[in-house]
């Protein structure tokens, strides 16, 4: 097998070397050839393994796709070979396109139900392949894929590539252990053997001066906002009303709600909830007109005071009786209804207006934060002569510009073919995208992160001079936000320029393990809900070795043998189901399926802060599944616990039973003393409680259909009338029609 259609270059070659030998984390600035290099990788495991295969994942459809046609294109592996992997495919033909493969390039998600379930057999994949291994931390899907393949590869290799690994050093080292990285491969546009390929990019801050009248609406809402935080400094429950973040305001919400529904019964603490409330929603307002503009800020306040009059939601009503808030909704709406729109608007259609005289051809990136707002400079956009723009977005609906992945990959053929000159994408745009001659990216608005900043920077300058232009409005959060970004990228360099001269500090080089008991153990066996599949409780529960099977279960989430059966809630999940009433179902068919029957219950969270619920209605749900179900609820921490727990009882159920678990379609048998329970029960007027109380004292099925009328009259709640009935059943004669 060959590579085709590029020569590879100098440092190519030398990072191809370190990727032979060991896993490896390859850090390249954006459009210098990071899948090209895991190309001329993949082609060397092939030739070295001829009956292996090679897995390359990707975060995104559009992604996945590129990549896939760049394989087809630049090796000579028949192209029949190489597969795309997406959710449409059925897993089952996803199972017979593997055994057909030599590479397949995927999105996580699928490939960890595959591997599950056994459709992919990792054991034959002598390469993976992480795009924008970045993304390898906490439990996204990279983080298992790459222990079961170190784990169970015959003989495993890892790749890692990204342009922005982080800009401390923790997340680095985080990347690098779940990864399992050996060496890492770092080049920055400084570096000898990578300068000649990297191309000019010229970065302009273009600073925009608010007009007066904005001026003024912006005091309002300032002022305002300062207004609630000092009522809630008067409190005692923050320390200034300077420097207030809104990650401070959140935290000291989720800190109030916390105390409130744990029960503490303060007026204090209602009214500050209600202040905190009212200032994360000036603050929204704020940071809408501040760095959007007059449209997205009108259409979030008119939707406040529209709820006004319905809602009994206090924050709200008092918010908009404020005379600050009030004041600057009057402004905003003034402006909005005589079209006047943020500064940074009319500055985006001279940028594009003077390229496009520059270079009727160029080709340019606009970024926004905000579906909506993107929506809109998409409309102002194709007023102007020469424009075509597009709307670039990922799939959630929200307000209807949702697109399809399909959509997605049909816009970006488009525009690299010219039928669009300018695409306004959101972040779904910022990573990975292989677009030839962006001549433009343009920021609509700063972002506080070194990543997102070196991706969108990325999108141009790939294979000639590019212009980044970032729209930045003089003394707002715009301000803010390009330093700490500047700060953020600064520090990840002189991370990186220090990774190579102490690099044993982040890599720890690992033994492979070897297949020793992999063919032999005997594995638990754990059924678990469809439902369930991106939980993190069943990526742990493989990781212990357990065998775990996906399938569509009736009743509960896991079934860990033939008599225990598990719901699963987290804490929101729980109070959410008791609010929408689906708890008590679930709870009584658990009850009725299995003779074990267990509600676990995950989060650190305090239950009863969760959601706006009463704790006495929480209390009431939680002691009636436990004494009037008899089902016993145990909590957990996290997925780790959760998962522990559950390989703790099947291993004790399995070993207790010695045989195979299955999936129970059937009610649970019923035991002696339900079946007495449940005979006496068919009496006349005999229910669950009159039951019991019969057979309590006649100590028999046969003693109580042979009790006469005092007898059965000595039974509390059992008068005349009632033994009267129940003697004319038993002792009638059966007639046959």
């Amino acid at each position: 097998m060959q590579i085709r259609g590029f020569q590879p270059r100098l440092y190519q070659e030398t990072i191809l070397h370190s990727c032979v030998k060991h896993n490896c984390l390859i850090i390249l600035p954006t459009g210098l050839g990071k899948t090209k290099t895991a190309i001329l990788v993949a082609v060397h495991r092939l030739n070295t393994f001829p009956s292996s295969k090679v897995l390359f994942l990707t975060p995104t459809k559009p992604l996945a796709n590129q990549i896939c046609k760049e394989f087809k294109d630049c090796t000579s592996v028949d192209s029949s070979e190489i597969f795309l992997f997406t959710g449409e495919i059925s897993p089952e033909k996803r199972e017979q396109q593997w055994s057909n493969a030599k590479i397949v390039v995927s999105t996580p998600q699928g490939c960890v139900n595959d591997i599950i379930n056994g459709r992919i057999v990792i054991e034959d994949i002598s390469l993976m392949v992480f795009d924008e291994a970045h993304r390898a931390v906490g439990d996204y899907d990279y983080v298992f894929l790459a222990k079961q393949y170190h784990k169970r590869g015959k003989f495993p290799r890892i790749i890692g590539l990204t342009a922005s690994p982080g800009s401390d050093l923790e997340k680095i080292t985080e990347v690098s252990k779940n990864l399992f990285i050996e060496s890492i491969e770092v080049r920055t546009e400084h570096d000898p053997d990578v300068k000649p390929y990297v191309q000019e990019m010229d970065i302009d801050y273009v600073l925009i001066d608010l007009p007066d009248e904005f001026k003024e609406t912006k005091k309002f809402l300032d002022d305002c906002f300062k207004s609630k935080l000092q009522k809630v400094k008067d409190l005692g429950l923050v320390a200034s009303v300077n420097y207030v973040t809104k990650k401070d305001i959140l935290g000291v919400q989720k800190d109030l709600q916390r105390r409130v529904f744990g029960g503490e019964k303060d007026f204090t603490l209602w009214h500050a909830l209600s202040l905190v409330a009212e200032a994360i929603k000036v603050h929204h307002a704020l940071e809408l007109f501040e760095t959007q503009g007059i449209s997205a800020a009108c259409r979030y306040m008119k939707d406040l005071y529209a709820s006004a009059d319905k809602t009994k939601v206090k924050a709200v009503k008092s918010l908009v009786k404020d005379l600050n808030f009030k004041s600057a909704y009057v402004k905003i709406l003034s402006l909005y209804e005589r079209g006047v729109e943020h500064p940074k608007l009319n500055e985006l259609k001279k940028i594009v207006q003077e390229e496009l005289s520059k270079n009727a051809k160029s080709k340019m990136i606009v970024f926004n934060q905000y579906r909506d707002s993107a929506s809109k400079l998409v409309e102002e956009l194709n007023k102007l002569s020469g424009v075509s723009s597009v709307l670039f977005v990922g799939q959630m609906k929200k307000g209807g510009t949702g697109i399809s992945q399909k959509e997605q990959i049909r816009i970006l053929e488009d525009f690299s073919q010219g039928v669009y000159n300018v695409l306004v994408s959101t972040s779904i745009g910022e990573e990975g995208l292989d677009i030839p001659k962006v001549d433009m990216v343009i920021f609509y608005e700063p972002i506080p992160s070194a990543i997102r900043t070196i991706q969108r920077c990325g999108r141009t300058a790939r294979t000639e001079k590019g212009r980044v232009v970032v729209l930045v409005t003089k003394n707002t959060r715009d301000e803010a936000y390009r330093w700490i970004a500047h700060h953020k990228e600064k520090r990840m360099h002189q991370i990186l320029t220090k990774l190579r001269d102490d690099i044993h500090r982040v890599v720890e080089v690992r033994q492979q393990p070897t297949l020793k008991s992999f063919a032999n153990e005997t594995k638990l066996k754990v059924f678990a809900d469809f439902r369930e599949k991106g939980s993190g409780i069943i990526k742990e529960l493989v990781n212990q070795g357990l065998d775990v099977s996906i399938q569509s279960l009736a009743v509960g989430d896991y079934i860990l043998s033939n008599r225990v059966g598990v719901e699963f809630k987290t804490k929101q999940d729980f109070v959410s189901s008791l609010i929408d009433k689906r708890l008590l179902q679930q709870v009584k068919a658990l009850k009725e399926s299995f003779e074990k029957p267990l509600l676990i219950v995950e989060g650190e969270e305090d239950i009863y802060s969760v959601r706006k619920v009463h704790p006495n209605a929480i209390n009431g749900m939680i002691a009636s599944i436990v004494i009037d179900f008899g089902v016993p609820i145990v909590y957990t921490k996290n997925f780790l616990e959760t998962s522990s727990l559950l390989k703790a009882i099947a291993n004790r159920e399995q070993e207790f039973e010695k045989k195979d678990i299955g999936i129970r379609t059937e009610r649970k048998p019923l035991t002696t003393r339900e079946q007495q329970e449940f005979i006496v029960e068919s009496l006349p007027n005999v229910g669950p409680s009159l039951a019991k109380a019969l057979l309590k004292e006649f100590k028999s099925v046969k003693n109580v259909i042979n009790a006469g009328h005092d007898d059965l009259q000595r039974v509390e709640n059992l008068g005349p009338k009632k033994s009267e009935e129940i003697k004319r059943i038993v002792d009638e004669i059966y007639e046959n029609d």
